[in-house]
């Protein structure tokens, strides 16, 4: 199983900037210094999140990234579907069957639907989690330290 860092890296993105851009377009290197990536990788997950419409980008002097919606209104949910492809937490994978073994010609439809099972849940939980939530975690924990 291979889930990409997309999701967590974006939830990065969007949390610090519910956290720290008031107004002001926050640039892609400021971002990646933050994340600890390069510049390149933000501006290819902004792209997605800029089209699902979670954040406005700006380019040129001065320009930068925004969040398009208040923070209380983005749910994890949002972010993962902005920049991860449909059902890509399981895979069956691909592999030939071997027509002559029960398990190989059974065990697909089985497994789909406890995968689909399982993203399920996972969706309903991140749907119930907003970003100013995620913030709000970010400062009580700053505070633990």
């Amino acid at each position: 199983m291979s889930i990409s860092s997309r999701f967590a890296v974006a939830t990065h993105i969007l949390t610090l900037l519910a956290l720290e851009n008031k107004g002001n377009p926050t640039t892609s290197e400021y971002l990646a210094g933050s994340a600890g990536t390069n510049p390149v990788v933000i501006r290819r997950i902004l792209s997605p999140l800029d089209k699902a419409g979670l954040v406005k980008t700006c380019s040129g002097v001065g320009g930068g990234v925004q969040l398009a919606r208040d923070p209380r209104q983005i749910t994890l949910r949002d972010v993962f579907q902005a920049v991860e492809r449909p059902n890509t937490l399981f895979s069956l994978g691909k592999r030939k069957k071997n027509l002559s073994c029960i398990c190989s010609r059974n065990i697909d439809p089985i497994m789909e639907a406890v995968f689909q099972g399982a993203e399920t849940a996972v969706s309903d939980t991140l749907s119930q989690t907003t970003l100013a939530q995620v913030a709000q975690q970010v400062i009580e924990a700053e505070g633990r330290d």
